[in-house]
């Protein structure tokens, strides 16, 4: 996993906020790591609860989201995000490790816009974000 070459067509430019909900203190690191080392601003939550709080305070460009949190589930955190007129645009791309048959769909059907299992291919991850935050998936 090297982080060294930079891709024109992946950097921002300018710094956009990514809000990453991950429980896992290792998964979020790697999540910062990443995404700041292709300009992107990153604001962490560890549950839904913060992460709505998060919300709050700023409206990011993008969220990436674990979807087996503490609490309340990601798919239910999704459901609300989506259901709110102020953030209901806010592409969210789902991350998880349990994939199941019908996982996508159901993700999908929740207002995810994406979704990627883990373990996370990081030059895809990297490819989707820039994607949604170019507008170039729906």
């Amino acid at each position: 996993m090297s982080l060294g070459h930079r891709s024109d067509t992946l950097s921002t430019g300018n710094p956009q906020p990514i809000l990453v909900i991950e429980d896992q203190a290792l998964n979020r690191k790697v999540a910062r790591i990443v995404l700041q080392s292709e300009g992107y601003e990153v604001i962490e939550a560890i549950d839904a609860d913060e992460a709505l709080a998060c919300l709050e305070k700023v409206v990011p460009a993008l969220i990436l989201m674990d979807i087996a949190l503490p609490g309340q589930s990601g798919e239910e955190l999704t459901r609300q995000i989506k259901a709110n007129p102020d953030l209901c645009s806010i592409p969210i791309i789902a991350l998880t490790a349990a994939a199941m048959s019908g996982d996508r769909e159901r993700l999908l059907t929740a207002g995810c816009d994406d979704y990627i299992s883990k373990p996370i291919d990081i030059h895809l991850l990297l490819e989707r974000v820039a994607l949604h935050l170019k507008g170039n998936l729906t």
